[in-house]
């Protein structure tokens, strides 16, 4: 793998994220196909890194989801 196939993921300030960090919701976010919603200050641990640079997984609430990265900050 060369250093052009790394995918560098960034929270919404710009910091790196690495596989396993914890992040922090940073806006009220609305879970699609669900009337579910994700409060600001909501603390996701470990988080695993997808293929898109964009996104990321993460277990909110007993359930797996993608989360962009725009509406996270690293804690």
């Amino acid at each position: 793998m060369s250093e052009e196939d790394v995918l560098i993921v960034r929270d919404s300030n710009g910091a790196i994220l690495k596989e396993g960090d914890s992040v922090t919701v940073i806006k009220d976010l609305k879970v699609r196909g669900s009337s579910g919603i994700i409060k600001r200050g909501t603390m996701v641990k470990n988080i695993r890194l997808t293929d898109d640079a964009d996104e990321i997984e993460g277990k909110v609430e007993k359930s797996v989801m993608v989360l962009r990265t725009e509406f996270l900050k690293k804690a």
